[in-house]
């Protein structure tokens, strides 16, 4: 009885809080609603989806067979500009947001298991950013996706698999050809014996031409890895 009325205590001081303090959608600055977390019920419903997992001939599976032996590659979101993916996505990257990329991660886990995929991976691989540029964001954005997949597919994941030995540019108005040329060498993997035999699951935050998660997914498979799958938050066009 005792926990109840406490409980009916917190909630209530915690509803008045909210009242004069309340939290905002990091999607649209409205006010959340009990229960919500992180974005709205609404924003969460017109997230603009790939539904790519649902296709096993979505284009940038068929983008990336051609360069790498891959067994599923797959979007959540469609990266428009001015839109609500690049207005997240700036929340992640530039306005020290993690939580956005972990929400997300978990929604599109959550549709993952409900699509069958909850037992294809046995291991998550962030695409890793060089130290200097961690330090001074403060966290790898790539990472906080893989943690909330990783809390719904309940499968592992780990940031120390791969590192960025490299700071490349920016890859952001180079070609394709440049893109590769920024990013061929800039990765090393560090075996652990985790990845030998390992079906991995490598997740980046977006994806262009793709230039990136080659040049990741190379060493991986180069490591022996068994099967080499990708997973991004968005799918630049």
């Amino acid at each position: 009885m005792k926990s109840n009325v406490a409980r009916t205590a917190i909630d209530f001081c915690q509803d008045f809080v909210s009242l004069f303090y309340p939290n905002y959608c990091l999607g649209c600055s409205l006010a959340l609603y009990k229960g919500e977390e992180i974005l709205c019920t609404r924003c969460i419903r017109d997230l603009p989806k790939t539904n790519g997992h649902l296709d096993i001939e979505n284009p940038i599976q068929l983008r990336m067979m051609g360069r790498l032996p891959v067994q599923h590659v797959m979007a959540f979101l469609k990266f428009r500009k001015t839109g609500i993916v690049q207005h997240l996505l700036h929340q992640l990257k530039y306005c020290n947001h993690p939580e956005v990329g972990v929400r997300l991660g978990k929604i599109y886990g959550k549709e993952l298991v409900e699509a069958g995929f909850a037992n294809k991976f046995d291991l998550i691989v962030p695409v890793p950013l060089h130290e200097s540029r961690k330090r001074k964001r403060g966290y790898n954005q790539s990472a906080c996706f893989a943690a909330g997949l990783s809390s719904t597919l309940n499968i592992p994941w780990d940031e120390s698999i791969s590192t960025r030995k490299i700071s490349t540019s920016t890859q952001t108005r180079k070609s394709r050809v440049e893109r590769w040329e920024n990013v061929r060498d800039v990765f090393s993997i560090n075996q652990n014996g985790k990845i030998k035999g390992a079906r991995i699951l490598l997740v980046d935050d977006v994806i262009t031409t793709g230039a990136t998660l080659e040049a990741c997914g190379k060493h991986l498979i180069d490591e022996g890895c068994s099967e080499l799958s990708m997973a991004c938050l968005a799918e630049a066009q």
